[in-house]
């Protein structure tokens, strides 16, 4: 029999991407029935609709990769909007799904819930070892919470319940907001519109981890084909690049001759983030698209939403 799975925030590029990836021939799960909302259709922030949703569909499975998100800079001034909406979005589509007895939910974070200075490259074990990072803290303890609930629903009412904490992403579908954007699209965009001089926030000293949206998106998949997942995984690449040699290699790949320049006045964040992803792998997945591979490709997907008209350049 098909299984119905329903995709929270099929709109967005983590989301968008996992509907390709459910929608692909190749599928592990196979052939699926695709149930997804607008938020115009279905209101995440209400409980009650999200509830009325769910007995009224009643998916096999669900994938929750809503949220608000945001760079360094969006984060820092809005941490308290970041912990609300991201927060009652975690509660109410686990709780929500768990309450109207959906069998299987994953759901999906990101590594920015493990402390400032956890040990590198950071386990899964890592988690609530320490501070938070100051500029992202509110979003990150929603998806804490997020977690913690499926893994509470799980050992308490035996649903199949668990969670994906990814790297840094990009890729197609991804938002290249200037003001509020994360780094790698934010770059993109600046190196395609800024022709003399590119500013860029702190020194460029960050290490950072990026993971292609399909990457992401298969081992999400690969995750719901398993019997007995972990509760939590951690997923990346593997390959760390520092912000100084992201935005050297952004700017080659768009064929950019603008000057870059540092203003130091602004944070550069978490010192260094790579998460551990021996787990994941040891289980059979790994990930397939470079960095240098998935830029080239993201750059065409820029450019290809740019004349469509399709391209985010900020919320919504």
């Amino acid at each position: 029999m098909m299984k119905k799975v329903y995709v929270a925030g099929h709109r967005g590029m983590v989301g968008s991407a996992v509907c390709r990836a459910l929608s692909s021939p190749d599928s592990p799960l196979g052939p699926v029935e695709l149930v997804v909302r607008t938020h115009s259709e279905l209101d995440l922030l209400d409980p009650a609709a999200v509830r009325r949703f769910y007995e009224a569909e009643r998916p096999d499975v669900a994938v929750i990769a809503a949220a608000r998100v945001g760079g360094i800079g969006a984060n820092s001034a809005a941490n308290s909007r970041f912990l609300y909406e991201n927060e009652m979005i975690a509660m109410n589509t686990v709780w929500g799904a768990a309450e109207a007895g959906i069998g299987r939910l994953l759901f999906l974070g990101s590594t920015c819930i493990y402390p400032r200075l956890a040990p590198q490259p950071i386990p899964e074990d890592a988690l609530l070892s320490g501070p938070l990072e100051k500029t992202n803290e509110g979003y990150a303890l929603a998806k804490i919470s997020g977690l913690k609930l499926c893994e509470f629903l799980r050992r308490e009412r035996g649903l199949l319940y668990h969670s994906l904490m990814p790297t840094n992403l990009y890729g197609p579908g991804d938002n290249y907001d200037i003001a509020g954007g994360h780094v790698l699209p934010t770059l993109i965009r600046k190196f395609e519109t800024m022709k003399d001089v590119v500013p860029l926030w702190g020194t460029g000293s960050a290490i950072r981890e990026f993971l292609h949206v399909d990457d992401l998106a298969s081992a999400c998949l690969f995750a719901l084909s398993l019997d007995d997942p972990p509760d939590l995984m951690n997923v990346g690449s593997g390959e760390e690049v520092a912000i100084r040699e992201l935005a050297e290699a952004v700017k080659e790949a768009t064929g950019s001759t603008a000057q870059i320049t540092w203003d130091s006045s602004k944070p550069d964040g978490t010192p260094r983030k790579l998460c551990d992803t021996s787990l994941i792998r040891s289980l059979g997945w790994k990930p397939r698209i470079s960095l240098k591979e998935g830029l080239a490709m993201t750059v065409a997907s820029y450019r290809a939403e740019l004349a469509a008209g399709t391209v985010r350049l900020g919320r919504g």
